[in-house]
C-alpha cells in the first residue's frame, strides 16, 4: 500500500487529512491524468452515500476533475456496487465513490473503479499517489479553458440499477407472499433496496431509510443486525435483510431470529452452485477469517475453498485471474462474478431469496449446510502501531495455542485496513479453549500496542 491508500480506497475521518476538500481536489486531478485517452474526453461516475461530508467532498472531487478536463456524471447517494455497474454499462473510464462504508458518519473515504468496474490495483493506486504528491507535475497538466470538463447528473441512475438487480432474480419468479424485513443503514440502499423488493412483489417492512447525514450506520445496518432481527420477531418476517452505508454489504436473519453472516451465505449459495452446475471449479474465495466450516462443506462434496487476505479487492483479483465466480467474506462481502464485479448486498440477497423460492425452504434450514467451527474475534483501537511479526512473545503464543488446541487451529492478527485497531481472531475445534486462548493473546497485544477500547464478536 502507498501513503494513502489502504485495503478499501482512502479513509479517515472527515475534514482531516487526507479527507480533506484540497486532498479531494488533487485526488480528482490525478484520477483524471492516469484515466486520460486519446480518443474521447474522458468521464468519470461519481457516488457517494449519505454522509453530510460527502457534498464537502463531491464538490471538491467534481472541481479536481473538471479541471483536468474530465466530464463528470453525478449519482448523488448512490451504493458502491451500483457505482461498479454504472461505470461498466456506461461505458466510463473510472467511477469513483466517496464513503467510509459501515464507519460512523464522522469518517468518510474515496475510493476508485476502473472502466470495467473493478477495483483498482496497487500499481494505478500508486501512480495516483505519485501525482498527489507532485503538485508541480499536475499543474502542467492542467487543461485549456475550452478543454474544461463538465458535471451533470445521471437522471435515471436509480432506474437503471434497479432494473439490473431485478434481472439478476429468475425471470419467472416474484417474492409474492414474502415478508421481507430491510434494514438500510440510513445510507446509500435507501432508497433502491426497498423499491427492488416492492417490485419483486415482496411485502416490506422497512427501517434505516431516513437517513439525514449522521445516523448512517448508527444502531443499524449490516455492523448491528440486532435492529433487523428485532423487526423480523416483531413483524413475523419470513426473512431480514441488512446492508451497509455503501451497499457493499449484507447480513441476514432467518424467520426464527437467528443472525445468517457472509460465510453462511457463501455456503447456501455454494451448495446451491454446485448442485447446479454453476460453481466454478468447484471453489469459493474467502479469507484468512473465513469460517474452517466451509472449507470442511466444499470438501465434502468434491469442492475447495480457497483463501486470500482480508479485503473484498483481494478475493475479486483472485477470481478474476482463475475464473472463479463466488467469493466473500465474513463480514457480508459476497461476490458473485457471473453479474458483477465487486460485492453487492442487494444482489446477493436477491440470490438467497431465490433459493428459498426455489427450493420451498426457510432461511433457517438452508443455513444448517455449514456446521462452524467455534471461532471467536476482538478488536481493539491501538496507541502504538508495533510491527506484529517483530513481537516477540507471541510466537510462543501461537505455538502453546496450536499445541493445545491442534494443528487444524488458526489464529489471525491484524491491523484493520480502514480502522486504527488491531484483530485477532482464534478457531478451533473447543470452544472454551478458543475462548482462553483469545483472551490470553488480546492481554498480550493490549500490554505491547496499548489500548482505547475493547470490543467484542
Amino acid at each position: 500500500m502507498g501513503n494513502f491508500f489502504g485495503t478499501d480506497g482512502i479513509r479517515g475521518e472527515a475534514n482531516k487529512f487526507p479527507i480533506t476538500p484540497d486532498m479531494a481536489l488533487k485526488i480528482g486531478m490525478a484520477a483524471s491524468i492516469v484515466f486520460r485517452n486519446s480518443k474521447t474526453k474522458h468521464r468519470f461516475i461519481v457516488g457517494k452515500d449519505t454522509r453530510i461530508s460527502g457534498y464537502m467532498l463531491e464538490t471538491a472531487l467534481t472541481a479536481g476533475l473538471i479541471s483536468m478536463g474530465s466530464d463528470v456524471m453525478l449519482t448523488g447517494p448512490f451504493p458502491t456496487p451500483g457505482i461498479s455497474f454504472l461505470t461498466g454499462s456506461m461505458r466510463a473510464d473510472s467511477g469513483i465513490v466517496i464513503s467510509a462504508s459501515h464507519n460512523p458518519f464522522f469518517d468518510n473515504g474515496i475510493k476508485l473503479f476502473d472502466r470495467n468496474g473493478f477495483k483498482l490495483p496497487d500499481n494505478v493506486e500508486d501512480t495516483i499517489e505519485e501525482y498527489i504528491e507532485n503538485p508541480d507535475l499536475m499543474e502542467e497538466m492542467r487543461v485549456t479553458a475550452e478543454r474544461l470538463g463538465k458535471a451533470y447528473k445521471i437522471s435515471d441512475a436509480k432506474g437503471r440499477y434497479i432494473v439490473f438487480l431485478k434481472s439478476t432474480f429468475p425471470q419467472n419468479m416474484t417474492l409474492d407472499g414474502m415478508k421481507v424485513a430491510l434494514d438500510c443503514a440510513n445510507g446509500a440502499t435507501y432508497k433502491i433496496a426497498p423499491a427492488v423488493f416492492d417490485e419483486l412483489g415482496a411485502g416490506i417492512i422497512a427501517t434505516g431509510i431516513s437517513p439525514d447525514g449522521y445516523n448512517i450506520n448508527d444502531n443499524c445496518g449490516a455492523t448491528f443486525p440486532e435492529t433487523v432481527r428485532n423487526l423480523v420477531q416483531q413483524k413475523g418476517a419470513d426473512v431480514g435483510i441488512s446492508y451497509d452505508g455503501d451497499g457493499d454489504r449484507v447480513v441476514m436473519v432467518d424467520e426464527k431470529g437467528e443472525i445468517i453472516d457472509g460465510d453462511e451465505i457463501l455456503a447456501i449459495l455454494g451448495k446451491y452452485f454446485s448442485e447446479t452446475g454453476k460453481l466454478s471449479k468447484g471453489t469459493i474465495v474467502g479469507t484468512v477469517l473465513t469460517n474452517g466450516g466451509l472449507d470442511i462443506l466444499l470438501k465434502s462434496i468434491g469442492g475447495n475453498l480457497v483463501r486470500t487476505n482480508v479485503g473484498d479487492r483481494y478475493i475479486t483479483e483472485r477470481m478474476r485471474n482463475d475464473g472463479f465466480v463466488l467469493g466473500g467474506e465474513t463480514s457480508g462481502h459476497i461476490i458473485i462474478s457471473d453479474f458483477l464485479t465487486t460485492g453487492d448486498g442487494i444482489l446477493a440477497s436477491l440470490q438467497v431469496l431465490a433459493i428459498m423460492k426455489k427450493t420451498g425452504t426457510p432461511l433457517s434450514e438452508l443455513k444448517k449446510v455449514l456446521v462452524k467451527l467455534p471461532q471467536k474475534s476482538s478488536s481493539f483501537y491501538y496507541k502504538d502501531k508495533k510491527n506484529i511479526d517483530e513481537l516477540l512473545g507471541l510466537k510462543g503464543l501461537k505455538e502453546a495455542l496450536l499445541k493445545e488446541l491442534g494443528e487444524t487451529a488458526r489464529v489471525i492478527i491484524r491491523y484493520s485496513g480502514t480502522e486504527p485497531k488491531v484483530r485477532v481472531m482464534v478457531e478451533g475445534e473447543d470452544l472454551l479453549l478458543v475462548e482462553k486462548w483469545l483472551d490470553e493473546i488480546d492481554e498480550y497485544l493490549k500490554k505491547e500496542l496499548g489500548e482505547n477500547e475493547t470490543v467484542r464478536s
